[in-house]
């Protein structure tokens, strides 16, 4: 997801139906999420589901989904727990060795490929209620993305993302630039294009000498162009994949399930000497400049950073960051013509060890219907799988002066690029991140990736 969504750190809850109805939402005691009140009595001879998710953002509506769920199936309840990023994966995996995973889990596309090998998820396309959803239900090739290389589907899409621009309306006021700027910046390995003139306009050292000023001065900033997290890794989702894309480039030599990696080819390595390139321009913050406590929305809120990309999974969090008024602007057109967006959606699998498979079955489906859909979007997080999901999302963050089509733009005009569903993440991770980190340290530049690029392709052989 990279990260999928924001990972803040959080305490496992619980959700329970109450007595005559949906469970009323009450703020859990020392976290920031909600968590249902009331008993298990109604559950009497029925099943128990336990349903996991990472995103305290979602909690909330998916607790108000599967409270409607649980209405509509009165002899299942299902307990939802929901932890931090870190700790969900690794008590996911420890649960697993223990023979005690949940029925149901939130799934990722970096992570479901070793699930899959360990066998501990099951195809979905045998339980009925899953099999009847059309296959135009959801977004043109989030299925695609949850497909293994049998043909049997091992995850429901949830939800999808792609990536933009975010901005403070006030810092573009006063550096004189407008929305209509930003909405038409092209971009080049060569030279950065338009795109990187604005990011030297938006750069401001610390005598106040803006990056396009005489006596600018690169070695002293006080508001870096292009805002960064303190990670970058092999997949860089919402740092330099729009970039590579927007060459033609892909990750692998297929859409999905590839075997061969392209970090050797010309085009990747130009587009990271020219990304890690604005390290020297005083663009892009230095490695290790900002930490896990100030992440590129902490950047922007204090002024640190003028444009971040940012995932859309994280539209609500800038929303809501005190005293910044955002705006949202599209990714910059590139040498293919116009932006290009990776493309990833979380999904929903169901556990090899579930003793109640085809209640788990039934729970997922209604997770991927419109009616589950729509509340999830209602609530102006995610933009979910479903057409009806997304509409519901855009009217949610219009109703908050929000224009999301940055986003939803990609996606309609069919301008992405796949995150790469391969095997061997974790191990691919292993041997990128330390060449991506030198790259940023400004040690080497990117024709060091053509070696690492074989280690990661001897995984395949």
């Amino acid at each position: 997801m990279t990260n999928h969504h924001p990972h803040h750190r959080q305490h496992p809850l619980s959700r329970r139906r109450l007595l005559g109805g949906a469970a009323a939402l009450g703020a859990a005691a020392g976290t920031t999420a909600l968590a249902g009140c009331g008993s298990s009595a109604a559950a009497g001879d029925g099943v128990e589901l336990d349903y996991w998710l990472w995103d305290a953002s979602q909690l909330p509506g998916y607790s108000e989904a599967i409270d409607l769920f649980m209405e509509q199936n009165q002899d299942i309840t299902v307990r939802i727990t929901q932890m931090g990023w870190d700790d969900y994966w690794t008590k996911l995996t420890a649960s697993f060795v223990a023979g005690a995973g949940p029925d149901v889990f939130t799934d990722h596309l970096g992570r479901y490929p070793e699930m899959l090998s360990l066998g501990v998820i099951v195809p979905l396309d045998d339980f009925a209620p899953i099999a009847e959803i059309p296959e135009d239900r959801f977004q043109p090739g989030l299925q695609d993305l949850w497909t293994g290389q049998d043909g049997k589907t091992y995850g429901l899409p949830k939800d999808y993302d792609t990536i933009a621009i975010m901005y403070d309306t006030t810092v573009l006021e006063e550096a004189g630039v407008t929305p209509e700027d930003l909405a038409s910046l092209d971009w080049n390995p060569a030279d950065g294009g338009s795109f990187e003139q604005m990011l030297l306009h938006l750069t401001v050292d610390t005598n106040g000498k803006r990056g396009d000023e005489d006596g600018f001065d690169a070695g002293s900033i006080a508001t870096y162009g292009l805002g960064a997290d303190a990670g970058i890794d092999y997949v860089g989702q919402s740092t330099w994949s729009p970039f590579a894309f927007s060459t033609g480039w892909a990750f692998t030599d297929k859409d999905t399930w590839g075997t061969r990696f392209r970090y050797d080819e010309p085009e990747l390595q130009q587009t990271l000497d020219w990304y890690f390139g604005l390290v020297d321009k005083g663009i892009l913050p230095p490695f290790g400049m900002f930490g896990d406590s100030s992440p590129a929305q902490t950047q922007l809120q204090s002024r640190k950073a003028s444009l971040t990309l940012a995932g859309s999974w994280m539209i609500g969090t800038y929303a809501n960051l005190e005293g910044l008024s955002l705006g949202i602007a599209p990714l910059p057109s590139g040498p293919i013509g116009h932006p290009v967006s990776m493309f990833n959606g979380l999904g929903d699998s169901i556990s090899a060890q579930s003793e109640h498979p085809e209640e788990a079955a039934r729970l997922v489906a209604f997770l991927g219907s419109d009616a589950s859909q729509e509340i999830i979007g209602r609530r102006g997080v995610v933009f979910p799988a479903t057409d009806a999901g997304t509409a519901a999302a855009i009217a949610a963050y219009e109703e908050r002066g929000l224009d999301a089509s940055p986003y939803t733009d990609r996606v309609e005009n069919g301008e992405t690029g796949l995150y790469p569903l391969v095997e061997n993440a974790a191990q691919i991770q292993s041997i990128m991140q330390p060449a991506l980190d030198d790259l940023w340290l400004r040690k080497t530049d990117a024709s060091s990736l053509t070696a690492y690029n074989e280690k990661v392709n001897a995984l395949f052989t």
